[in-house]
């Protein structure tokens, strides 16, 4: 049953690395190529999507690996508790900084976006790539501990 414990926590935060970097390495240059202001729509119903998923898979991802701390405790448990650690800072830094911007991206229209959208838009990407990077490091935490 643990081992069971140990594989499910690191897919599923591997999944959800995968997705996560897909955001800027592949989604958001296809948004931003689209024509007119198509890329603003699919950003913002991108919002919507990842708004209703993500909080869901990060705390979920958290809960796997925070049990696999405990039920694994004292074997391996510095790197699945830095993991964690990691995966602890990806959620503040989700709900602190990278929400509020999505909260207001994924209401914008053609008619209603602000004057400094594109910024704001740049912003979100700069501190998702720093999310990003966090997630990497807890997953390849979390292969680590599982091998």
């Amino acid at each position: 049953m643990f081992t069971a414990l140990e594989v499910v926590a690191t897919v599923v935060v591997g999944v959800m690395v995968g997705v996560e970097f897909s955001v800027p390495a592949f989604t958001n240059p296809i948004f931003n190529a689209l024509p007119g202001d198509t890329g603003l729509l699919a950003r913002a119903h991108g919002g919507r999507l990842g708004g209703a998923v993500m909080p869901f898979w990060y705390f979920g991802s958290l809960a796997l690996v925070a049990a696999w701390a405990v039920a694994g405790w004292p074997q391996g448990a510095a790197l699945v508790v830095t993991a964690g650690a990691l995966l602890v800072v990806s959620v503040l830094l989700s709900v602190l900084l990278l929400v509020p911007i999505n909260n207001r991206v994924k209401a914008w229209t053609p008619e209603s976006r602000p004057a400094d959208w594109k910024e704001q838009l740049r912003r979100w990407d700069r501190l998702h790539y720093v999310r990003v990077a966090v997630i990497v490091a807890a997953f390849v935490l979390l292969v680590t501990a599982l091998a």
